[in-house]
This record gives C-alpha cells, structure tokens and sequence, in this order.
C-alpha cells in the first residue's frame, strides 16, 4: 500500500511541470504580425483565443495568438473558428480584447503505440481524453491514413481538441496542434514491445483514399514526423 502511494506520488510529481496553466490576459499593444499581452502565457509556443466584446451582450472568438518571447505573442491568419452552421469570423486584434492562453488545453488527444501505454497515461491525469478512434474515423472520413501537422489542427479546431500527446521513444510531448509547438516535455522510458501503426486504436484500419499514403509504417517515425 505504501508503494503504491509513493508511486502516484511520484506520477503527481512528474506531472505537476508536464502540463501548461491557464492564462487570463489581455492585449495592450496591436502591431502588425503580433500584440503585446498585459501578462505573458505560461509556456513559449503555447496558444491563446483572443476574445472581442463587440457590445454588452455579444462577445465572440477573433483570433489565435502564439506565446512568443516576454509579453510579446504573434497573431496566427486563419478562421478562428470551424463551425459549419456560423459565418466565419474575420482576424481582428483591439488593445482591450480578452485572450484565454492555453484554451481547450483539458481536451487532449493521445496518440500512443499500444492499450497499456493508453490506458496508464489516462488513468495518471484528470483529462477529458479524445479517444483516437474519433481522430482515426475522421482520417478515414477525409480519406487520409496518417496523422500530420495540416489534419491534426482541422481535427483540433473540429473536436475543439486543445493538446495532442504524442509518447516517443524516450520523451512524450505536448503538441500544440494551432501553434505547432511543443508546449510539454517529459522522459518516457517504459520498455514497449507491443506496438501498433499508425497509433494504437480500437478500429482494425484505417480506410484511406484511393491515392493517399499508407497506413501501415513505424510507429515512432510516424510520430517523429509530426514534431
């Protein structure tokens, strides 16, 4: 009993650095290709929604913002929002607009090698966890076989997913799918033998398009080509 205790210690430990914290700012200063922030977010790289009050009554999501260096952040083009029943919202930065850093950072999809590894990384951390059967159909249903830097922010922006984890051979990361950044960092050195490609999930395959790539390949060069 007492090593059991230990070890989730040990596991609360080696988490308590892993993950990044929300982050309540505002923009003070609009330039061209960037804003400055009243508080800097918690990690380099690290993603932020940048929320305008149009009036007392509506307020809506503009924008993203990348953590850059100090209290500086680079606005990131693109729709700020996928939703196919609304208009989409054009990139607009004002001083005075609400940025939330590290939003949807609770909904992670973990890409892993097998079940076990799944299931342990899972059951250490309080997370709403994507299971990737979902991102596996919705590579099948947009006829692709592999994950990639381009359908995993779709994919992030559809499920509004916040983080991928992705476990490599040594370290496990946390992927910033909007930023493409690497927002997390941790050695992982479980011995893994039972390995499946392109990820572990409960479907038997991917279904990918006539002319796409494969799906089968190495696990870790997989995952090494995303970041």
């Amino acid at each position: 009993m007492k090593k059991m205790v230990l070890f989730i210690l040990a596991i609360s430990w080696a988490n308590a650095g892993f993950y990044p914290t929300k982050t309540d700012t505002t923009i003070t200063a609009v330039g061209t290709n960037s804003v400055t922030l009243s508080k800097a977010l918690s990690r380099k790289g690290m993603s932020g929604v940048v929320i305008h009050q149009f009036d007392t009554r509506l307020q809506a999501i503009v924008g993203y913002i990348a953590q850059s260096n100090g209290n500086s952040a680079r606005t990131i083009s693109g729709t700020a929002i996928t939703h196919t029943s609304l208009p989409s919202v054009k990139n607009n930065y004002r001083v005075g607009d609400s940025v939330i850093g590290g939003y949807m950072y609770d909904n992670i999809l973990l890409l892993a090698p097998n079940e076990k590894v799944y299931a342990d990384i899972t059951r250490e951390s309080n997370k709403n966890w994507i299971h990737p059967d979902i991102f596996a159909t919705f590579l099948s249903k947009n006829s692709q076989g592999l994950p990639t830097k381009e359908n995993l922010e779709i994919f992030a922006k559809e499920y509004q997913v916040g983080l991928i984890y992705i476990v490599k051979k040594s370290v496990a990361i946390l992927y910033d799918p909007i930023t493409h950044s690497v927002v997390g960092k941790r050695e992982f050195n479980t011995p893994i033998t039972d390995i499946k490609a392109p990820f572990y999930m409960r479907l038997k395959s991917i279904k990918s398009g006539m002319f796409s790539t494969t799906t089968g390949g190495n696990y870790y060069q997989i995952m090494d080509s995303i970041k």
